[in-house]
């Protein structure tokens, strides 16, 4: 009975779905590749979407000589990186991407794709963004940080946002203190450190750990075996 039952558990469990948003002047098959370092076990666990950003890179990209172009990029922005061009049709192009071929449970991001990720969420619950897609429920941050505009972060940024999120931080990351602050606008974060810099880091025993746990809490959540975190905000309001 016991085995039957577990069967039965397993096949109602479903794979977390994450809308994946690749670094400055890469791809969705670049990010593919980089997420490709994580074991297969955790893969397996996850139902992820690579997704080619609107914009054809502007000028050179560092991972030239490592990867193959086509490159694309998010948005653009000045040397100080407090101005951006296009960012309104960027959240455009997500919001149309989400509603053609969502819907997802949550975002992962890397470098631009994650500074994009950390701030959708809050821009969403101020009603500035992604109006019309389901709510961000879940967040992958990997080598993240706030982005800049003051316009922008006072939105993004200004009211704690309470969903489950897990943060990838490297030692010799140059964005490590942005993305320390990050941590400062989400509730419920947990952590990944790891002594790389600017990269999709490997998972080591640890970083595996708090990853299948992470994952595991959201696969719960979306089967109904957990409440998620916008029932609890419901059952609170009730009671």
């Amino acid at each position: 009975m016991g085995f039957q039952q577990h069967q039965h558990e397993q096949q109602e469990m479903r794979k977390p779905r994450f809308m994946c948003l690749h670094g400055f002047r890469t791809s969705a098959q670049i990010m593919k590749i980089q997420i490709g370092k994580w074991p297969q076990s955790v893969l397996d666990k996850l139902d992820l979407v690579f997704v080619d950003a609107p914009f054809p890179a502007e000028g050179k990209s560092d991972v030239e000589g490592i990867f193959d172009p086509p490159y694309y990029e998010w948005f653009q922005f000045d040397k100080g990186f407090m101005e951006y061009r296009n960012f309104d049709e960027c959240l455009a192009f997500i919001e149309d991407y989400m509603l053609k071929h969502g819907p997802f449970d949550g975002l992962m991001g890397f470098s631009q794709g994650a500074i994009l990720s950390g701030a959708l969420p809050g821009l969403q619950a101020k009603g500035l963004a992604l109006m019309k897609a389901p709510k961000i429920e879940y967040l992958i941050v990997i080598a993240g940080a706030k982005l800049l505009s003051p316009i922008i972060a006072e939105n993004a940024y200004s009211s704690p946002v309470d969903i489950p999120s897990l943060h990838f931080l490297g030692e010799v990351d140059f964005l490590k203190p942005h993305g320390l602050t990050l941590l400062d606008s989400y509730l419920d974060h947990v952590v990944i450190h790891h002594p790389k810099g600017h990269t999709v880091p490997r998972l080591d025993e640890k970083g595996l750990g708090i990853m299948n746990n992470f994952i595991d809490k959201i696969q719960r959540q979306i089967s109904g075996k957990e409440p998620t975190p916008l029932e609890e905000e419901r059952e609170i309001s009730i009671a």
